[in-house]
């Protein structure tokens, strides 16, 4: 793989890292505008319909679960700075020349 291709490859998947913690991070707590809150979505309560587990609603829509998730969102966004720090290192391990 090109020098270059590796880098941007590097820069794209750090870029995503912290794009998806910061999108964990604020999800559970914003109510966004035409989907409503995290507990209260159509997603959720046709899986609730589906499955005839109405504590599946309950669990997803208690702040223990809120808080697991921006959990991993603050897990990706120290995996998105750990890629940054150890860009040179990522990019010789991409290029199979590192150690």
């Amino acid at each position: 793989m090109p020098l270059m291709l590796t880098k941007i490859t590097v820069v794209l998947f750090a870029l995503v890292l912290l794009l998806l913690g910061i999108l964990l991070i604020l999800v559970p707590w914003v109510n966004l505008s035409g989907v409503g809150d995290w507990g209260d979505n159509y997603l959720l309560a046709l899986v609730v319909e589906n499955t005839g587990l109405p504590i599946v609603k309950t669990i997803v829509a208690s702040a223990w679960f809120r808080g697991a998730v921006t959990g991993l969102g603050v897990f990706n966004i120290l995996l998105a700075f750990w890629e940054i720090a150890n860009f040179r290192k990522s990019v010789e391990m991409l290029e199979g020349t590192g150690t």
